[in-house]
């Protein structure tokens, strides 16, 4: 399963509600890429794909395709307000190593 904690849901539902169309919830996934192989991606979706997850964390729908859901099992995504900077942030148990920037990772 992959979760948001409560204070990024919050995030996440604020900035749904100030989007122009109708948006179903959050993509969550992974692509090939970043300096320790895979990085993370968030986006809104208006539907779920073929074949996607549909899940709910704190009233948020979220969306992750087959491929990702392999490695995001158990990842919790938060948000993080700080004097160093505001985003998400993934705690992902299945990386075995991580960038220093949080964004990407490999197993």
């Amino acid at each position: 399963m992959v979760t948001l904690t409560e204070p990024a849901a919050e995030k996440v539902r604020e900035m749904i509600e100030k989007r122009p169309h109708e948006t179903a919830g959050l993509r969550v996934g992974v692509r090939g890429g970043g300096c320790s192989g895979f990085s993370y991606f968030l986006e809104f979706a208006e539907a779920a794909n073929k074949g996607d997850r549909e899940l709910e964390s704190h009233g948020v729908r979220l969306y992750v395709d087959p491929k990702s859901y392999l490695y995001l099992m158990g990842t919790q995504v938060d948000y993080v307000d700080s004097l160093a900077g505001a985003g998400f942030k993934f705690t992902n148990p299945n990386a075995k190593r991580t960038c220093g920037c949080g964004e990407s990772f490999s197993v």
